[in-house]
């Protein structure tokens, strides 16, 4: 099982590049970003990570994922870079197909693609993003994206997304393309993976959630015709707990993501370092 490293980049602790080199150097597998383009000042939306409803302060200072993850990845050499997640209904789908391939083909194929449509409904609405129906709009952006990646020549006609047949390089390093992973818990994701996703990315589960998710998606890759061992599973944001993360590789979890919370380069250093003595050197 691979272990990687979920934080947000904030402007507060200087050169990613910098941060993401310790991570690799320290023997994990990746490094994953969340994102907020931007923050409303006025809203009703509740955040559901604190007990009062309340957004920290980090997701005010967050710094674009794909161009930390792009300094990220000219300075290491094996680092998976991934978001965790990219807020994909706020963006034009043809521009961010041509950002990602771009990144994934200078990294080497070491993208990871993790998508959500978040919770903030005024931020998306802000964005341009169809907020009751996000994830209809998901899957659409998802498929023609897919399509821009995989064809010489793309076309497209959707709700959301239509276009005729064009021409957008450059094509991503990995084949067919970087793994398209849902994240969240909700009610049909499993349904959502089965059908068009590469793989899963939940978050605030337990190992017993997981072996009972595991047999959903089995009958639902029986249904699509499609063979489960395909999907992966990346658990979002655990605690440096090695009974824990043993527990998820007993149920066959393909990686973990532990969560990095401190603000400045060298409190992010010294986390690391515990994280790392703590779940990966062995006893």
């Amino acid at each position: 099982m691979k272990i990687g490293i979920s934080m947000s980049a904030t402007t507060s602790m200087g050169d990613f590049g910098v941060i993401a080199s310790k991570i690799e150097d320290l023997g994990f597998d990746s490094v994953w970003l969340p994102e907020h383009p931007v923050m409303p000042v006025n809203h009703k939306s509740v955040y559901g990570g604190t007990s009062d409803g309340s957004i920290p302060k980090q997701m005010y200072l967050g710094v674009n994922p794909l161009i930390a993850l792009s300094r990220a990845s000219s300075v290491t050499t094996n680092l998976g870079i991934g978001t965790a997640v990219n807020l994909i209904t706020e963006h034009n789908p043809l521009d961010l197909a041509k950002l990602i391939a771009t990144l994934d083909f200078y990294s080497g194929g070491r993208f990871l693609f993790g998508i959500g449509t978040g919770w903030f409904r005024e931020e998306a609405e802000i964005m341009g993003a169809d907020f009751d129906h996000r994830w209809t709009q998901a899957k659409e952006y998802v498929l023609a994206m897919k399509e821009i990646w995989t064809k010489e020549e793309a076309e497209f006609h959707g709700k959301y997304v239509d276009f005729p047949p064009i021409v957008c390089n450059p094509k991503p390093a990995q084949s067919p393309h970087p793994p398209v992973l849902l994240g969240g818990n909700a009610k049909n994701v499993l349904k959502r993976v089965a059908k068009w996703g590469d793989g899963w990315l939940p978050i605030r589960l337990s190992p017993e959630d997981i072996v009972k998710a595991k047999q959903e998606l089995i009958e639902l890759c029986d249904v699509e015709d499609r063979d489960p061992s395909t999907i992966q599973i990346t658990m979002h944001s655990l605690p440096p707990d090695k009974g824990l993360i043993s527990r998820f590789e007993e149920v066959e979890v393909d990686r973990v993501l532990v969560g990095v919370v401190s603000a400045t380069q060298e409190e992010i250093f010294e986390e690391l370092e515990v994280i790392a003595q703590s779940i990966l050197v062995s006893s």
